[in-house]
């Protein structure tokens, strides 16, 4: 094994892909993460608090503990790496917190899209295992690290699992008891939470079902008609690193942009494809071309029309909009960010085929999906 001096941290394992393609999870005095579509990857194991990490012998035996903690107390910046011969992670005992990372992963970037026929995941039953499954790691993630908060996963979630319970499917029937247990062993005090227990108290689980239709993709699509004094329009995607997860379609070309001229006001007219559950209200756009700019923000419908100004930040007269080259035209949505189409294919080739085939680290709001008719 070999610790590498990376940005003023020791480092162990391989280098990983960036977001979106990286899970990652934070454990005490350190951050393991591992690139999504490679199953067979060691983890990435950065140490930001090496003498916190007391976990490291169940992963690397006493020995090799020893040997990190000795290296690891020399300053980064003072050597590019240091081999520790014969120090290896012991093969099986990182697979609960790499199941971990893929389902922080999972809240943040499953692609769900109508148009590319993706359905999204359940975020109640999604929220519910990854807690119970933060509880069974509980030796690695410490009380103070981001992702330990078991109570905020859980909290926010009564209604939904109530509504789940009275469905009565007993796979989920089984998660959200094992949920209630937890709940009331950490003290989980959220509205609903009570009903929550008495309600999986008094509730036999029906027969499950070879389709699940009420985990289908629920999300309506909008082209619409051409906008009336119609300049310009197009097409162009949305960067998923720019943006709040589980608000857009995860689709190529879900932004459609027009230029259009009402009277003597130039509007840039955006739309931008939703499947929820997240509200896209409030999210910034803006349009550029060959500096002519509009800047707004979404409404709770993934809209907006915003007026259309010069580089002297005054209204764009009809004239000039109808002589403009538009060819060049760019629109960002949320944050300025570089993210390559290649990248965001690769996690739709991954998606696809963990609903196509369910692994033993599938979710089971994934296993739900995966049986859905969508």
């Amino acid at each position: 094994m070999r610790l590498i001096a990376e940005s003023g941290l020791w480092r162990i394992g391989p280098a990983v892909a960036t977001v979106p393609l990286v899970a990652v999870v934070e454990v005490d005095g350190a951050v393991l993460a591992w690139t999504v579509d490679e199953s067979h990857e060691q983890a990435q194991i950065t140490l930001t608090d090496a003498d916190r990490a007391d976990w490291l012998w169940r992963v690397l035996g006493e020995s090799g503990h020893r040997a990190v903690a000795t290296a690891a107390a020399q300053p980064p910046e003072q050597a590019a790496g240091v081999d520790l011969s014969g120090v290896d992670v012991h093969p099986g005992t990182l697979d609960g917190l790499r199941r971990l990372a893929i389902g922080h992963w999972l809240r943040r970037w499953w692609p769900a899209s109508v148009r590319d026929g993706i359905a999204g995941l359940d975020p109640a039953l999604l929220d519910a295992e990854i807690a119970l499954l933060t509880a069974h790691v509980e030796d690695f993630v410490g009380e103070d690290t981001l992702d330990a908060d078991i109570s905020a996963l859980l909290a926010p979630h009564a209604a939904a699992l109530t509504l789940h319970v009275i469905v009565g499917e007993p796979r989920v029937v089984d998660l959200v008891a094992r949920c209630v247990e937890l709940a009331q062993d950490i003290g989980v005090d959220a509205p609903g939470w009570a009903e929550l227990a008495d309600t999986v108290e008094n509730t036999t689980a029906a027969p499950a079902s070879a389709h699940q239709d009420d985990y289908a993709l629920a999300a309506g699509t909008d082209t619409g008609p051409a906008p009336a004094g119609l300049i310009a329009r197009g097409v162009t995607s949305v960067a998923w690193s720019a943006v709040p997860g589980g608000v857009f379609d995860a689709a190529e070309d879900t932004v459609s942009w027009a230029v259009t001229a009402d009277g003597d006001r130039v509007s840039a007219v955006v739309h931008v494809a939703v499947v929820g559950p997240g509200s896209p209200g409030g999210i910034p756009i803006e349009l550029r071309c060959n500096g002519f700019t509009a800047a707004g923000a979404l409404d709770d419908s993934g809209r907006a029309s915003v007026e259309l100004v010069d580089a002297a930040n005054q209204p764009v007269a009809v004239a000039q909009a109808w002589d403009q080259d538009w060819s060049a035209t760019a629109v960002t949505v949320g944050a300025e960010t570089a993210e390559a189409a290649d990248a965001r294919d690769r996690v739709r080739r991954f998606a696809r085929n963990r609903l196509a085939q369910p692994g033993p680290d599938a979710y089971l709001a994934e296993i739900l999906a995966a049986e859905s008719d969508y």
